[in-house]
């Protein structure tokens, strides 16, 4: 997975279909291409949050939302994600925006494998800038692919949990979901 930087410049029209996929922590929307390239995937309970990504990325009127006549790869993927297989997200084709920082920040998180975690800090140092975890933070904030660009795997220099937009409880569940971990509670 590679993010593509398409900021800057006037904004054409784009179609998304829109998919919902249950899981066991919320119901995730996906906004994909007619192609299948995933574009937005964000939970049910933040569509505000949703709703202002998508008027910052396409314009109030950039956008033709239609809801899918049929699953898409990345909601495949996803499901198989959340049955256990772990590696499934790794064939999901991604489009974003983003600034340059953003993007080679958001790339770095791709590299970082299912099960595994690390710091702001060795992500800000893994990007080229060691004093910049506070910019490494904010670009984690700005990522919208929940998941399959996975911000959650990223941890304060004590191993504590912090900064994930998308609600602490479901960063607990991804990482012990990613570690094999059976929740007590759904």
């Amino acid at each position: 997975m590679t993010p593509a930087n398409s900021h800057g410049g006037p904004v054409k029209k784009v179609t998304l279909l829109t998919e919902h996929l249950r899981t066991p922590i919320g119901t995730l929307f996906l906004f994909s291409e007619e192609d299948g390239t995933l574009r937005l995937a964000d939970w049910e309970d933040l569509s505000e949050r949703m709703n202002k990504l998508l008027v910052r990325h396409f314009g109030i009127d950039g956008l033709i939302n239609r809801a899918s006549n049929q699953r898409s790869p990345s909601h495949e993927a996803l499901g198989d994600y959340f049955d256990g297989d772990l590696n499934a997200l790794a064939n999901i084709r991604v489009k974003t925006s983003g600034t340059p920082f953003q993007i080679k920040v958001w790339e770095q998180l791709c590299l970082i494998p299912p099960g595994s975690t690390i710091s702001y800090a060795e992500l800000a140092r893994r990007v080229g800038n060691p004093a910049g975890t506070r910019a490494v933070g904010a670009a984690n904030g700005a990522n919208f692919i929940n998941i399959v660009v996975p911000c959650h795997r990223v941890i304060g220099s004590d191993a504590s949990l912090t900064g994930y937009g998308s609600g602490l409880s479901r960063k607990r569940w991804l990482l012990d979901h990613e570690n094999g971990v059976k929740p007590l509670f759904v």
